[in-house]
């Protein structure tokens, strides 16, 4: 029987204190893995899982410091406001690759825990470029172990031969749920307590009352942006343009955005449930406005 693959990310709000430096979250990550353990042995047919973490407080707040999501800047022009041990953006760049790996071994960590392998890719490795139309082998280098899971991150990579930017977990889960064979869903794991995309934003009173049961990119996107005062790459509404972006590319791929503090969700999704509470992207045509 042909394998399905499951891609899902774990953003770094929720796997992380992202408003403080280099805070995990040890207990979401542990339920999160125990999550991906019960996939990996309950699924109705054999899975194949990637899994994409985002940086959180190991990247984002250094990284918006020393404006690393702007690329190389002239030498002086940026003043961080507190000191944080760094002289220049390149002193920063190696401290947060540092920091970002670090991070990744606490969550590989989490999964041997639950006897599960992985196969770690750090996209400073072997990336080049930002956006979803970054530089970097998909297929040649993801599903070619068959006894780990695939594990990636966001990280800061190479862009030009003498500057840098932020390749965000989000662009890559791009690449993976559109290149990979045989995907069958992508799932954003979300933390903040939010259910899923809200019509209206956290920080102007919104709540889970206000979810979206379905969305597509010819909806608004401005309610989603929400700790912009601390995400380097986009926030929710990132997320719900990547999703679309898969949504309209492949039709095979469903697209859901969960509360990952509720690893039972988390778990629904991917398995393969169709009645999950969260947001579902969708290809603009195939929107329900009747689930709004």
């Amino acid at each position: 029987m042909r394998e399905e693959v499951v891609v899902i990310k774990w953003g770094g709000g929720l796997i992380t204190q992202k408003e403080k430096f280099c805070v995990p979250r040890p207990k979401v990550i542990n339920s999160l893995a125990k999550v991906l353990r019960e996939v990996l042995d309950h699924a109705p047919k054999p899975t194949r899982i990637v899994l994409v973490h985002g940086a959180g407080s190991y990247g984002h707040l250094r990284s918006k410091m020393w404006r690393l999501q702007e690329g190389k800047l002239p030498d002086g022009s940026v003043a961080p406001e507190e000191e944080d041990g760094c002289h220049s953006q390149e002193e920063a760049v190696y401290l947060v690759r540092e920091e970002l790996l670090e991070l990744n071994r606490l969550v590989c960590t989490s999964l041997f825990h639950y006897g599960i392998k992985t196969c770690v890719h750090s996209p400073h490795k072997w990336a080049h470029g930002t956006g979803p139309s970054f530089k970097g082998d998909i297929s040649g280098r993801f599903l070619k172990s068959d006894t780990a899971i695939d594990v990636t991150y966001g990280d800061v990579v190479d862009v030009g031969s003498s500057s840098f930017g932020i390749l965000s977990g989000d662009d890559l889960v791009v690449r993976l749920s559109c290149e990979l064979p045989n995907v069958r869903c992508l799932v954003f794991a979300v933390g903040g307590g939010i259910d899923g995309l809200l019509s209206l934003a956290p920080s102007k009173g919104g709540s889970n009352e206000h979810l979206i049961h379905e969305w597509s990119d010819s909806m608004p996107s401005n309610s989603f942006l929400h700790q912009e005062n601390i995400d380097v790459t986009g926030g929710m509404a990132k997320k719900a343009a990547c999703g679309a972006m898969v949504a309209r590319e492949t039709s095979r791929v469903r697209v859901m955005v969960v509360n990952g503090e509720i690893p039972s969700r988390v778990l629904a999704c991917m398995m393969g449930e169709d009645k999950v509470r969260g947001t579902r992207i969708v290809a603009r045509a195939a929107v329900n406005l009747s689930k709004l």
